[in-house]
């Protein structure tokens, strides 16, 4: 796998534990719940991208789905810092595209309407239970609330909540 993608996933879970006060060492984002998930994910999509060795990236998808309850698709694409913090329930189509710095909380649904799936900017947060439905764009530096339903566009900077979820509130960076 790429490992410069990887490690910038394992340092950004590493500042978010930090920024909680956790003051996490690498060996503790290493063992913590969610990172596996996160491994099985880039390696996934290392193998995707090689015609001959797609088959197995069916089987750590699969391997994913079962070890960490987590389904992503095998074409899901996000940049660096690509965080799962919690993985149970999470489910990814494979049309979704993400930027750099994705934090995604327990069950989180990223999924496909009539052959359109989102699109999430730079530094997105989603809170658990939160589901993001069909052809929507969710700009840069934006986070979605706990059990969000998000069926339009959120906008850059904005906190959405609700069902269906409404911007709440614009915030910088």
């Amino acid at each position: 796998m790429r490992r410069n993608m990887l490690i910038a996933d394992l340092r950004r879970k590493r500042d978010i534990y930090n920024a909680d006060g956790a003051g996490a060492s690498m060996l503790r984002i290493m063992i913590s719940d969610g990172t596996s998930a996160m491994l099985y994910y880039r390696a996934m999509r290392l193998l995707a991208k090689n015609r001959l060795l797609r088959p197995i990236s069916y089987v750590v998808q699969y391997v994913n789905k079962v070890v960490n309850g987590c389904l992503i698709g095998v074409h899901a694409d996000f940049g660096a810092g690509f965080v799962i913090m919690h993985p149970i329930g999470v489910v990814i189509n494979s049309k979704v595209r993400g930027g750099m710095n994705v934090t995604l909380e327990s069950g989180v649904v990223i999924g496909d309407e009539k052959g359109r799936s989102p699109v999430l900017g730079d530094n997105v947060f989603v809170g658990s239970g939160a589901k993001i439905i069909g052809g929507v764009v969710v700009g840069s530096n934006t986070k979605i609330g706990a059990n969000a339903v998000v069926v339009k566009d959120v906008p850059s900077g904005a906190t959405a909540v609700g069902v269906p979820a409404r911007p709440v509130a614009m915030h910088v960076g």
